[in-house]
């Protein structure tokens, strides 16, 4: 086994970070297309966000299964696979008529696709290739997510306004077919692939060296993970705040806020550019999380993340308008740097409490992140079909973001903080207990 100096170890971070991007800015196109597909088809807002609810559940829902499978068949067959089913999903959609078709195509399709690159595949590659600076490294890989907003959005609204909404549903379908070959050429399944131990991993440590794949059924594996997670206090609390991330993220701003700023008289190339510019303040702001995540307690980081990101929810409809002025460029600014800062600490905790079986369970509880999210997409499309605003949903999404502060706060510490404290209290009584030494003289 070689060191923990070689390329493979950069090529890895940039084929995950590349097959990010692309799952990011395909998953969401749909957001920026509502209106479109409103003007030509007439579907409502509540019909095209249900859509968009079917694909984030699924975009959550297939995480887990999609970590077992890559378990059992690899990494990089999966991967490829999805991003096959991305394009002719993505393409398809040109054809359709009818608001099932959107349902089937970008809800079903499009968003099982992207479940298999979503964030346990962070987990999965963070925890087979990197020992030391996991934090760092989780946070650098979810920033792909902004990045793939900052690199798609802007460019979906410039198509669908100049050429109508099929335009960039090709480009997003050619986009997938172009990544596919990055994925075959620079992903391995595992260090002991390429003649490596994991990043940063004592060389005479043998329980690197072996990688532990899962017998059997993959769907029957990852239901036995769920079963044996759902029995800690840990998960659920995991899995409920992380819900509301979802909600207050994805499925509020994610795909909201471009219809809410239109309502308020702002173009919708303006509004996207915004919504990208949030993904150029998360790359900041979640690698910087990755950073903290490494040196303090993820559960005060979440806490911190859900306070902060609530206070700027109930501000938001005092600052939507036809203009950008001063006050909405700082609530991008802020709220940017807060929007997945929440992954990092949440991908932690999971290998601090469940070990090996942390990519499955950090799937489980992105699914609820997803489910959250389709909720929050749903129901504010019906808020703002009911009520003509969307007020109401920013509202409630403040008050979820404080119900999230206090789940994360009561989170079990860490076992390896917990460790320490334990370590630092002994040593402290020992040094009272200890007799000053006699002086002579």
């Amino acid at each position: 086994m070689r060191n923990s100096r070689s390329p493979w170890y950069i090529a890895i971070v940039i084929a995950a970070f590349c097959t990010l991007i692309g799952a990011a800015g395909f998953r969401s196109a749909p957001g920026v297309l509502m209106n479109p597909l409103h003007e030509e088809f007439g579907w409502s807002h509540g019909t095209i966000g249900g859509a968009v609810s079917v694909n984030l559940i699924l975009y959550g829902l297939f995480s887990p299964f999609a970590a077992a499978l890559m378990e059992r068949f690899g990494v990089r067959r999966v991967v490829a696979t999805a991003l096959l089913l991305v394009a002719v999903g993505s393409g398809l959609t040109v054809f359709m008529q009818q608001a099932w078709h959107l349902w089937l195509l970008w809800g079903v399709v499009i968003g099982a696709a992207t479940g298999s690159m979503a964030m346990s595949f962070v987990s999965i590659i963070v925890g087979r290739w990197f020992v030391a600076r996991r934090g760092l490294v989780s946070g650098v890989l979810t920033a792909a997510g902004a990045t793939g907003q900052l690199v798609f959005l802007p460019l979906i609204a410039a198509l669908a306004g100049s050429y109508g909404w099929r335009t960039p549903a090709l480009a997003i379908g050619l986009a997938a077919l172009l990544t596919i070959p990055v994925v075959l050429l620079m992903l391995r399944d595992y260090p002991k692939d390429v003649g490596l131990l994991p990043y940063g991993a004592p060389k005479d440590d043998p329980s690197v060296q072996e990688p532990t794949r899962r017998p059997g059924s993959a769907v029957l594996a990852t239901f036995t993970t769920l079963g044996q997670a759902a029995r800690t206090r840990t998960f659920w609390l995991l899995a409920i705040s992380f819900a509301i991330c979802g909600a207050s993220t994805n499925g509020l701003i994610g795909t909201h806020f471009v219809p809410a700023a239109h309502d308020h008289g702002m173009p919708a190339t303006t509004a996207a550019g915004l919504l990208a510019l949030i993904g150029v303040f998360d790359i900041l702001g979640t690698v910087f999380s990755g950073w903290l995540t490494d040196r303090f307690d993820p559960r005060l980081l979440l806490v911190a993340y859900y306070t902060l990101r609530g206070g700027s929810l109930l501000l938001l409809p005092a600052l939507l308008g036809p203009e950008v002025h001063p006050p909405m460029w700082a609530f991008i600014l802020f709220y940017g740097l807060d929007w997945v800062a929440t992954v990092p600490p949440t991908i932690a905790l999971c290998a601090n409490r469940f070990g090996q079986s942390a990519p499955v369970v950090f799937g489980w509880v992105f699914a609820s992140h997803q489910v959250g999210a389709a909720i929050a997409a749903g129901g504010a499309g019906y808020l703002r079909d009911t009520t003509g605003s969307y007020d109401a949903a920013w509202t409630i999404a403040a008050a979820l973001c404080g119900v999230g502060a206090v789940l994360s706060f009561l989170i079990a510490k860490p076992l390896v903080l917990a460790a320490q404290h334990r370590a630092d209290q002994e040593r402290a009584e020992n040094e009272e207990e200890r007799p000053e030494p006699l002086r002579t003289g």
